[in-house]
């Protein structure tokens, strides 16, 4: 019979004056209370020189040691897949996704339990300039939206669960190097010799190898939100990467990662192989490259589950769900682009007015 694993401690901190739960702020770097505006610093962890990385074939194996293992409970939304997870005494929410009503079951999910995390370093008011100006230079969005965002309620504050590995790369390639030279050549035009200059390619055949080591390469382990929005939110700042400690996720939400070790590191392995593939044509040289062949060894793999900050909002305008994503600290902000098809059709009409006007102007001078 397996062990039974520890539960998570809760990410509840009560206030030593009153009761109330404490929060982390992003402002002050510290635990705030919003009830009677208390304050505790947070915990002094001893901070270790790195994150330590985990063996990625033990994990797969499931020969992880015990402490790196959990046991959560989430809430899981039928509409987007997203797993949040929940405290004991919480039984109903909206997915802060996506805003579909859900119900939460009971049942845990075993997972690997998060290594580090960047704590969030804007605030939800400040969250909210950040989207409410990128509403606002959207032109053709509706207005109807832009205000139901302004006064809507409060956003999500959620730690977006990813995955980083390491890798070490060694590859051998064939291909061709081509060199590019010119050929001039007499022709006759119209009765009159002219000089053409034409370009020509001259290719040698190649062969070599490249290694790289590759570190921290960044994949989503979500499926909650489309990739190119959080693609989007990126650069992330991965060496202000803190050890995990729960007081950061004081007053926010935490994602359980939906896309398995293994399934992620398919999606590192295209990335890694495009940095790969500039590596070998800038080891082919000269002025074309031509690839026939890669054969990629990878080895010693590693990897950390890590949780980013991520400001969320999704509004159901006129039965339809719109969703916003803000990176917890820059501000950068990525969403669904409604359009207004009223605002369309004046840009249309304003458009033909224009060139009707230049079309009568041209015709009145002619």
């Amino acid at each position: 019979m397996a062990p039974t694993l520890p539960d998570r401690q809760e990410h509840r901190f009560p206030c030593d004056q009153c009761g109330a739960d404490f929060r982390f702020s992003p402002e002050k770097g510290m635990l705030v209370c919003d009830h009677c505006g208390n304050t505790a610093p947070m915990v002094d962890h001893p901070k270790a020189p790195a994150i330590a990385e985990l063996d990625f074939n033990a994990a797969l194996n499931q020969r992880l040691p015990e402490a790196e293992t959990e046991v959560i409970r989430v809430l899981n939304c039928p509409n987007c897949g997203a797993q949040v997870e929940f405290d004991d005494v919480t039984h109903s929410k909206e997915c802060p996704f996506c805003a579909t009503p859900v119900v939460t079951d009971t049942g845990t999910h075993r997972h690997i339990k998060p290594r580090g995390l960047l704590p969030f370093g804007l605030d939800e008011k400040g969250a909210r300039e950040a989207m409410n100006k990128w509403l606002g230079s959207l032109w053709f969005a509706p207005n109807g939206l832009q205000e139901y965002a302004r006064k809507g309620r409060k956003m999500q504050g959620v730690y977006v669960p990813y995955w980083t590995y390491d890798a070490d790369t060694n590859t051998r390639y064939t291909g061709a190097r081509g060199t590019v030279y010119y050929e001039t050549h007499r022709v006759m035009v119209n009765g009159k010799a002219e000089t053409r200059t034409v370009q020509k390619v001259r290719w040698t055949p190649v062969s070599g190898r490249v290694a790289r080591w590759f570190d921290d390469v960044l994949v989503l382990a979500s499926k909650s939100l489309p990739q190119k929005y959080t693609d989007a939110l990126e650069p992330w700042d991965l060496s202000a990467l803190e050890p995990y400690s729960p007081e950061f996720l004081a007053g926010f939400r935490a994602e359980g990662y939906t896309v398995a070790l293994d399934e992620g590191f398919e999606t590192a392995r295209i990335k890694m192989s495009r940095v790969i593939e500039r590596d070998v044509k800038f080891d082919i040289g000269g002025d074309r490259q031509q690839i026939s062949n890669m054969d990629t060894q990878v080895s010693n793999v590693t990897f950390k589950h890590v949780l980013l900050p991520v400001w969320v909002a999704a509004y159901k305008y006129r039965g339809k769900t719109f969703r916003f994503v803000v990176n917890g600290r820059t501000g950068r902000v990525q969403g669904e682009r409604p359009y207004s098809a009223w605002k369309i059709a004046l840009a249309v009409i304003a458009g033909l007015i224009v060139v009707a006007g230049v079309g009568y102007f041209i015709a009145i001078n002619q």
